[in-house]
């Protein structure tokens, strides 16, 4: 199941997915994940959305699972009961108790990492 949400406090679209995906994953708020991101992407002299130290950063903080190349809506079926980070080449969302939230349906795109959160 898909349904739109835009975790954004302005309700911009713009290219801001990893913050909003994981501050909806994470059960923060938009401005709080930013901050929390941007200062640690500064100690690594990064930016926060760098593809490298969000895959990082994920990694340290929950469990990678093997996404098998299926379709992020496959794999949201399949966790009912979890929050996940999902990856996509050049894209990260969430799913919320078998949820796909974003600004697009991106249900038949295929995974490459997922994240457990909860």
């Amino acid at each position: 199941m898909y349904k739109f949400h835009n975790q954004n406090p302005l309700n911009l679209f713009t290219d801001d997915c990893t913050v909003r995906a994981i501050s909806m994953a994470e059960g923060t708020t938009w401005d709080y994940t930013y901050d929390k991101l941007s200062d640690l992407a500064q100690q690594f002299g990064t930016l926060l959305n760098d593809r490298s130290f969000i895959i990082w950063y994920l990694d340290n903080n929950y469990e990678r699972i093997p996404s098998n190349y299926a379709t992020v809506g496959t794999i949201s079926a399949k966790y009912p009961n979890n929050i996940l980070l999902i990856s996509m080449p050049g894209h990260i969302t969430v799913s919320k108790r078998g949820i796909v939230y974003d600004l697009f349906d991106c249900r038949d795109t295929k995974a490459e990492y997922i994240w457990v959160v909860s």
